[in-house]
């Protein structure tokens, strides 16, 4: 239906604030949030190859998760692992327990 020149559309909601609006969209942006933080929080103590394999992923309730981009990568993270950990935990994320996943990145 093609709008006449005398009817008005209705105005479209910025994202931001329909983000601010919207429970689980803020929910869901706040923990993308939090997700980030903490991979800054951890990024200088990874090996600058290693760093480009890793990206972080979901927090929830159990912690949070890094993907790797290999399963080289992920080993190696796993021996940082107690590191990483107590990174977080010494920047207030008490009980950040770190789940290590393969998820190679998808070629688009």
């Amino acid at each position: 239906m093609t709008p006449t020149p005398n009817s008005t559309l209705p105005a479209a909601t910025p994202i931001g604030e329909a983000l601010r609006h919207c429970e689980p969209l803020a929910r869901l942006q706040a923990m993308l949030r939090e997700a980030g933080e903490r991979f800054e929080a951890i990024r200088p103590l990874l090996p600058a190859p290693l760093a480009d394999q890793v990206r972080a992923g979901p927090v929830d309730a159990e912690g949070w998760a890094l993907l790797a981009s290999s399963p080289a990568a992920a080993a190696k993270l796993r021996q940082l692992q107690p590191r990483l950990e107590a990174a977080l935990r010494q920047r207030g994320w008490q009980g950040s327990a770190i789940r290590i996943r393969v998820q190679p990145r998808s070629v688009a």
